[in-house]
């Protein structure tokens, strides 16, 4: 029997806090239901890794990005000279499904003539149909790709120098998203830098650059993080950056549990948090903003706790939370990124030992 997934709000754990609370949702909240057979069986006795990224083109296709070196060795069994198992092979880093689940493409990796990344992370497809990627490694830059696969570009240069305010160097970046209209990518940085930072789409030149609160970063070693006492400027990692439809920024600053806003020019408007109590490794893991002309919702993927967290726009109150910690449908184990198609959709990519991407259809 179908059932609302929201009834999972009661069910709720999470990891690395302490309980959360079970949330009546607001009556208008939207509600999601798991979509068990999305997406379809993969071709080739292939087997996912890692799932980093997820991302939605404008004809509503769904792209990945998975890390085939994170595979364990019973894993990969059917790859080794001689084979040693039935099970399996890795499949490509970078996968394009239909909104049926069926597989349209599948590309990328190291040795193909191109740079490529040591860890792969976030993904990012543009209005052109170019893929960006990212990877969270020292040294690991942001490349453009066709939709096919042809190298375009690097963004950031591994040239040696260090530090928040390079105006040259990524530190390790995270995710990144393109603002057509100003003809600039935006780039959360990361897991070395502090900041985000915006090239020039079409030059990859340097633009600006700002910190926590809008603030200069800086890499001064932060304490732990409590929540009676939040650094002004970002921890590590910056872990996404989205750009709404009325020009406002929205960072995550995962491990100090918020999402912060800023206009196009690094100004901070104001900030939100989300499962403050959340230690370790954070509570804003990635956000998408609702399909609605207003984008009157932000969908946040608490990748600490295991759940996703519905937060009105404009104030940033919590009107419902659903989920829990777990392998079953529904269920997350490390939700890492998020992402939406035109029809409310939401789309979920999973690392550690979740290593899946889910689908939930919206019910309301």
């Amino acid at each position: 029997m179908r059932r609302c997934f929201l009834a999972m709000a009661m069910l709720i754990g999470c990891i690395g806090s302490a309980p959360v609370p079970a949330q009546k949702p607001a009556a208008d909240a939207p509600r999601f239901e798991p979509d068990a057979q999305w997406p379809r069986p993969l071709p080739g006795n292939w087997i996912l890794g890692q799932v980093s990224g997820v991302a939605v083109d404008k004809d509503d296709n769904v792209w990945i990005i998975q890390r085939p070196g994170s595979l364990l060795d019973d894993e990969k069994g059917a790859q080794k000279s001689p084979p040693e198992s039935l099970c399996c092979s890795a499949a490509p880093p970078v996968m394009k499904f239909d909104q049926q689940g069926n597989l349209l493409a599948a590309w990328g990796g190291a040795g193909q003539g191109h740079p490529w990344v040591q860890m792969e992370h976030g993904i990012h497809v543009d209005d052109a149909g170019h893929v960006f990627i990212a990877g969270n490694l020292d040294g690991d830059q942001v490349l453009e790709f066709t939709g096919d696969g042809k190298f375009i570009r690097q963004f950031g240069a591994d040239d040696g120098t260090k530090g928040s305010n390079s105006t040259t160097r990524l530190g390790r970046p995270a995710h990144m998203m393109t603002d057509s209209a100003a003809n600039e990518l935006y780039v959360a940085d990361g897991y070395g830098n502090r900041r985000v930072i915006v090239f020039d789409l079409s030059t990859g030149a340097y633009k600006r650059h700002w910190g926590g609160s809008g603030s200069v970063p800086n890499d001064d070693k932060l304490p732990p993080y409590s929540p009676a006492s939040v650094s002004q400027g970002f921890n590590n990692p910056v872990h996404c950056v989205r750009i709404a439809r009325d020009g406002l920024v929205y960072v995550c600053d995962r491990a100090n549990d918020r999402i912060q806003v800023f206009r196009k020019d690094g100004s901070y408007v104001r900030e939100f948090k989300v499962e403050p109590q959340t230690l370790g490794s954070g509570s804003v893991w990635d956000l998408v903003l609702s399909e609605d002309a207003a984008q009157r919702y932000i969908f946040v993927a608490d990748g600490g706790n295991g759940q996703v967290v519905t937060l009105l726009r404009q104030t940033g109150a919590s009107v419902t939370k659903w989920g829990r910690a777990g392998r079953q449908p529904g269920q997350f184990k490390s939700i890492h990124n998020i992402a939406i198609d035109s029809k409310g959709n939401l789309y979920t990519a999973e690392v550690g030992y979740g290593r899946r991407v889910q689908r939930f259809k919206r019910q309301h």
